[in-house]
């Protein structure tokens, strides 16, 4: 049970996004799994596995995606096998952890979520335009975080260009050439076997790429999807038609009690409160003022 417990706490209470993310894409790859082998080893079939799969990819062809728009973002916590999920995840360890050293955790969750739709959305528009992926548009879809990864990798990058890592066999390698270098091989690789794969990374490569440069701007995209998600500030009450008697000043209100009421006017109202809870209140603020 620790050795759960400690998982757990590693993935999702240490603090770090990019720890979140890796066990939401392994959680994901396992139930799958799971689900694939138990019906197969009773009935032989794989059906349940492929329902899911295939409402959770992202596809190319228009009247199915209207069917799943949902897919746009589910497509980026799949993987096609273990060594797809395995590498993205290591990309994601090593950049996402650079990533955080010069930008908040909030920006790399954006990074993420939005390199993945950018790279989704570049994949969908290629088959759709490019008249040499017509005769698959209708049979077409798309799994995987690498197009999130490549955003998060490309921004680190652009960010911190002559950051060096050491690569094995290779030696110390400034972070621009990496980028640079996996950015060619994909362009390179559209004609090849994978071409929806690669026009993912590109398009999560771009977001990276143009996000950090407006962000160097002065300009923040990230902004609007930080406001949304910031934690809200604790309801501060103010009446100019009730007077309290306030507490002595060696008497602190207890704060437990505080939270209580405040807890039940963002339920109920402050018209709810007993004339009680309300001197309780003043006199927490009267407190307050006086330090």
């Amino acid at each position: 049970m620790n050795f759960f417990e400690d998982l757990k706490n590693k993935a999702f209470n240490s603090g770090s996004r990019v720890n979140v993310f890796i066990a939401i894409n392994v959680i994901v790859f396992l139930v799958i799994q799971v689900v694939f082998v138990i019906q197969y080893l009773f009935t032989k079939q794989t059906s349940i596995a492929n329902f899911i799969n295939n409402q959770l990819s992202v596809p190319t062809y228009l009247p199915t995606l209207a069917k799943q728009p949902w897919s746009l973002f589910t497509y980026m916590f799949m993987h096609n096998g273990f060594l797809h999920l395995l590498f993205n995840m290591l990309w994601l360890y090593w950049l996402g952890g650079i990533f955080q050293e010069y930008l908040s955790k909030s920006k790399l969750t954006f990074v993420y979520l939005a390199g993945g739709l950018s790279g989704g959305i570049l994949f969908i528009l290629s088959y759709n335009i490019f008249p040499a992926f017509s005769d698959s548009v209708s049979l077409s879809f798309a799994v995987g975080a690498s197009a999130s990864v490549m955003a998060i990798v490309v921004a680190t990058a652009t960010q911190s260009p002559n950051y060096t890592v050491s690569l094995i066999f290779i030696g110390p390698v400034k972070l621009k050439w990496i980028a640079v270098l996996y950015v060619v091989f994909d362009f390179l690789s559209l004609a090849g076997p994978n071409s929806g794969g690669h026009l993912a990374h590109l398009g999560g490569a771009i977001f990276g790429f143009f996000f950090i440069k407006s962000l160097q701007n002065g300009n923040d995209w990230s902004n609007p999807f930080e406001q949304f998600f910031k934690p809200k500030p604790r309801l501060k009450v103010v009446s100019k038609n009730y007077t309290a008697t306030i507490l002595p000043k060696n008497q602190k209100p207890n704060q437990s009690e505080i939270d209580a009421i405040l807890d039940k006017i963002s339920q109920m109202g402050y018209d709810k409160l007993s004339a009680n809870e309300k001197e309780i209140l003043f006199s927490a603020s009267a407190t307050n003022e006086e330090k």
